[in-house]
Parts: structure tokens; sequence; C-alpha cells
């Protein structure tokens, strides 16, 4: 990820993480789409429904390097005034628990990093393959 893209929706990513999420995500072009990539991530809902109750919960699965990647994002963007400050805000206003706030501000991250490499990788000057 170029540093140009880190802007506030990117904030909690720093050179490590940005490192990191190269390194375990490989080329993204290999992800079909959005929710192929959370779901690699390990941040796509599971639905764990019981009777009337509709619930869903994180997946154990997927890379649990990129899940805390995108878990340090999220912890970082809640400490400070961020759009996923605002996000988690709402979802906790909304009446969901802090594990259901969290789990729907990482999934929404790794969207974010997502159409942010996708867009990288389109503007990037080196040949592709």
């Amino acid at each position: 990820m170029k540093h140009e893209t880190c802007r506030s929706d990117l904030h909690g990513m720093g050179d490590v993480t940005a490192a990191k999420i190269l390194a375990r995500s490989g080329v993204v072009k290999r992800f079909r789409s959005e929710s192929a990539f959370a779901s690699y991530c390990g941040v796509a809902p599971i639905e764990v429904s019981s009777g009337d109750i509709q619930r869903h919960r994180l997946s154990r699965a997927g890379d649990r390097q990129l899940n805390y990647a995108l878990h340090v994002m999220a912890m970082a963007q809640i400490k400070r005034a961020t759009p996923g400050r605002d996000y988690y805000q709402r979802k906790r206003a909304a009446g969901k628990t802090h594990k259901e706030a969290m789990r729907c501000l990482k999934q929404r991250l790794a969207d974010i990093v997502y159409r942010t490499m996708i867009k990288d990788t389109e503007t990037s000057l080196l040949p592709a393959g």
C-alpha cells in the first residue's frame, strides 16, 4: 500500500501493519471480492442462530495474523476521533455489544483495506506479474 493512501479511514495502519497485510495476503487479485478477502482475514461473520435469536460471531478460520492486524487498526481507530470510532459508536448505540461492534468495524476495515489494495494495484507503475 502506497503511503499516500493512508488517510483517516486507514488510521492505525503503520508500516509494520501494512507490510504484514501485504505479506500475508499476497496478490490481492486472487480474491474475487471484498467478502472473500474478509473471509480470508477471518472477519466475515458466521451466523450462530438459535430459535428466534439471530446472531453472528467472528470466524475462527482465516489468517489469524491478518485478523490481528485488523484488530490493531480497529483499536487504534476507537481510541482516536476517526470515522472508525464514529462507526463503532453508532453500532453500540444501535444495541450491539462491544464484541459485535468490533466485528462490524473489523469487517468494514477489511473492505477498506481490500479496496485500497485493488486501487494501488491498478495505479502501480510496476509491471503486473
